[in-house]
């Protein structure tokens, strides 16, 4: 293949499956490459807020989205007796976006991009190891031993990125302080009906619960605990563990967690990365979580990171004789806004996570007093961002 506007994109995840679609619709060749040798349906429910939603519609997905998801319409905060603490106002704010929030099964969602990329396009079973550049072009070197080349090279192989270790060096991951348990079931018990489109948060002490509909009469739901890094599983097991961590939780809390399938059940700490000052060198940059890995406390990993995509076709676009340069105005149009949204995700988790009894009873009280309208406009600046 000629290396003439030849985009090698490392890694086939949401970020990097977006950023495929942005470049092709800018003319450029994609080429991405994928180490694991098939892509299966694994994941949980992904939130794809107002921003996001208009950058789908941009990429031609937005519409099987829609189908495949399910609207946002309602989302409440509750406290872990299931009394009231915020009912934010969807409606008012799906009018003001332009758009609903739309929540879905990231292996959905996946699949809706794959649908538009050829067998040619993707490459799987293909772990990067190395990259070097030349005055016009960039060489890739894998681990089977084979290479490419292109005239760029994005990585866009999330948290623990070897394309950001092969350009900035080592560096350490930061521990949230807690550790999510995940899980997608069908649930339909009549003694604890849930509303289509429905969600909400229930926040306690050191531990904060929420689900949602994800379409297709599923249920996404997350615990997130308080946890030493590492911390071993029980022998309970991951399912009766989790119970034994809510117990005394209002309904349908428990509920929901008994119709999950252990098997369907998933356990990771949650870390991000301390912000990059750069993400570029040369021919060579980054997207999505490997360029700003963020805590998932403002549901915009997925979003940013497509965002990122818009933006690097764009700018590729405008400058379409020096890719390094175009490169560079890409990371100055992205990186004070992704870096301000880690600092922001981070803190919004700190404070849903107290466990200050004191501290607990001031967030609630401030929930209940501040009118929702006003809380949610503080979110305007990302969920109502369109790039």
């Amino acid at each position: 293949m000629s290396n003439e506007k030849h985009a090698l994109i490392i890694g086939a995840g949401l970020s990097g499956l977006a950023l495929a679609l942005a470049l092709k619709q800018k003319g450029w060749q994609v080429t991405l490459y994928e180490q694991v040798k098939e892509h299966k349906g694994i994941g949980a429910g992904i939130v794809l807020a107002a921003n996001a939603m208009k950058v789908l519609d941009k990429l031609g997905v937005g519409q099987e989205v829609r189908e495949l998801g399910a609207a946002v319409r309602s989302a409440r905060i509750r406290d872990w007796m299931g009394n009231l603490l915020v009912e934010l106002p969807v409606a008012e704010q799906a009018k003001r976006y332009g758009t609903d929030s739309y929540l879905i099964h990231r292996a959905d969602l996946q699949q809706a991009f794959l649908a538009k990329i050829s067998t040619q396009e993707l490459v799987l079973g293909k772990q990067f190891v190395s990259f070097s550049q030349e005055e016009e072009r960039v060489h890739a070197a894998f681990a089977d031993g084979s290479s490419t080349h292109g005239t760029i090279l994005i990585g866009a192989d999330g948290i623990h990125s070897c394309v950001r270790k092969s350009l900035f060096g080592e560096e350490s991951m930061r521990y949230s302080g807690y550790t999510a348990i995940r899980g997608i079931a069908t649930y339909q018990d009549p003694r604890y009906p849930l509303e289509s489109g429905g969600g909400f948060e229930a926040w306690g002490r050191g531990i904060r619960f929420g689900f949602s509909h994800i379409g297709n009469n599923r249920i996404h739901w997350f615990a997130a605990i308080n946890a030493p890094e590492g911390e071993r599983e029980g022998p309970m097991g991951r399912k009766r563990e989790t119970l034994r961590r809510l117990e005394g939780w209002y309904e349908p809390v428990r509920a929901v967690i008994e119709a999950t399938e252990d098997a369907a059940i998933l356990r990771h700490d949650i870390y991000d990365r301390t912000p990059l000052s750069r993400w570029s060198e040369g021919r060579a940059t980054l997207v999505g979580d490997a360029a700003h890995p963020m805590l998932p406390n403002l549901g915009q990993g997925a979003g940013q990171g497509m965002e990122d995509a818009l933006v690097l076709a764009r700018c590729l676009a405008e400058d379409d004789t020096d890719s390094a340069s175009a490169l560079r105005m890409y990371e100055e149009k992205r990186k004070k806004r992704a870096n301000a949204i880690v600092k922001g995700s981070r803190v919004m988790g700190a404070v849903t996570q107290w466990e200050n009894p004191l501290a607990i009873a001031a967030r609630h009280f401030l929930l209940k007093t501040i009118p929702a309208r006003i809380q949610s406009k503080r979110l305007d600046w990302i969920v109502g961002h369109e790039v």
